[in-house]
């Protein structure tokens, strides 16, 4: 049996508003013999299946049996799916004309890069880099994520300071393309994340493994961002406190961790007063919540650690900045990418 080269896969949970307005862009730019258009639904609780079977006909629909999350989500679709590159894109994202060839070509002609993202533009300003991963992630010494075109809230207007591939951190979930096998090398996405930061876990493992994650400028997709929660949003920073928290543990290096521990509960401890100063009391309980989280999880956590290890060598690289960025963005007032990655 044959099967496509290439599988866009778009997860979905009660997201037919979305759907509606994103997946028109998808089958009309993706067109191919080699390329299947795939929406996994989350076991959406609204119109979204009879929404596709009228209207995209053309569209793969994978029904889950439950609301997995993002990460157990796609883990469990993916399981499902048989392509040489998944395309994992969310679905308030609006691609481009052209944008797949060059994401596709850069996978064929590179062994050693397992993941490409291209170049994320805010679809309100479209002349604009979007928050979730704009031209490539990147962390400091603490964890703490940033773009090239995003530093903490700052975007950058796109004036193609970033038209070159590179070689980044971490690609975003908003739209990666990731080599199938190596994807279910490194054991696919950590489910217990739920969502948020599982892409910078799964390409942190995929470099401990020796290979690259890279950025093209040769592919523009355009994100809306916030589509199921705001960046405010409680949940949103309990998951990402919590999960920043574990991949630390789960990839850094021998007893690094716990000096760098020290130093993000300071800082975490900063970000939640500064929560507090702005009334948000439920965003402020979720930092400790997210605290107690490491430590009531820590010999799960541990567990996985040990199995990474003997998977690859947890390991620096070159594209975690060896400074704080909340440092350089608050006090240096360093406020885009070029800026803070100086020497």
């Amino acid at each position: 049996m044959n099967f496509p080269k290439t599988a866009i896969v778009i997860l979905n949970w009660n997201g037919e508003k979305l759907l509606s307005r994103f997946l028109p862009s998808v089958v009309e730019y993706s067109q191919g013999e080699d390329v299947e258009i795939i929406v996994a639904d989350n076991a959406s609780t609204d119109n979204s299946i009879e929404f596709l079977r009228t209207n995209f006909p053309t569209v793969k629909i994978l029904q889950l049996s439950e609301n997995f999350g993002f990460a157990k989500g796609y883990n469990e679709a993916l399981k499902q799916i048989q392509a040489e590159y998944y395309i994992l894109l969310n679905s308030d994202v609006e691609v481009s004309t052209g944008w797949l060839d060059p994401i596709v070509d850069h996978l064929d002609k590179n062994e050693d890069v397992a993941v490409v993202q291209p170049k994320i533009m805010s679809w309100d300003q479209k002349d604009f880099f979007e928050y979730a991963g704009a031209a490539g992630g990147f962390i400091d010494k603490l964890g703490f994520p940033f773009c090239r075109g995003r530093i903490l809230n700052v975007l950058e207007k796109d004036e193609g300071q970033y038209d070159d591939v590179a070689n980044v951190f971490w690609a975003s979930g908003a739209c990666m393309a990731v080599k199938s096998s190596l994807f279910h090398k490194a054991g696919g996405f950590d489910a217990d994340f739920w969502a948020h930061m599982e892409e910078i876990d799964l390409c942190w493992r995929l470099k401990n493994m020796g290979y690259k994650v890279q950025f093209t400028p040769y592919s523009k997709v355009f994100h809306l961002g916030g589509g199921t929660l705001s960046y405010d949003n409680p949940k949103k920073l309990f998951l990402n406190f919590r999960n920043s928290i574990w991949l630390l543990y789960k990839n850094l290096p021998g007893r690094k961790f716990y000096k760098v521990l020290i130093f993000r509960m300071f800082m975490d401890g900063v970000a939640a007063f500064k929560l507090l100063s702005e009334l948000n009391f439920k965003g402020f309980a979720s930092v400790p919540r997210a605290h107690f989280a490491f430590y009531r999880n820590f010999r799960v956590l541990k567990a996985k650690r040990i199995k990474l290890k003997k998977l690859a060598k947890p390991g620096w690289h070159d594209e975690i900045l060896c400074k704080s960025i909340i440092w350089r963005f608050y006090i240096k007032k360093q406020k885009t990418y070029r800026e803070v990655s100086e020497i």
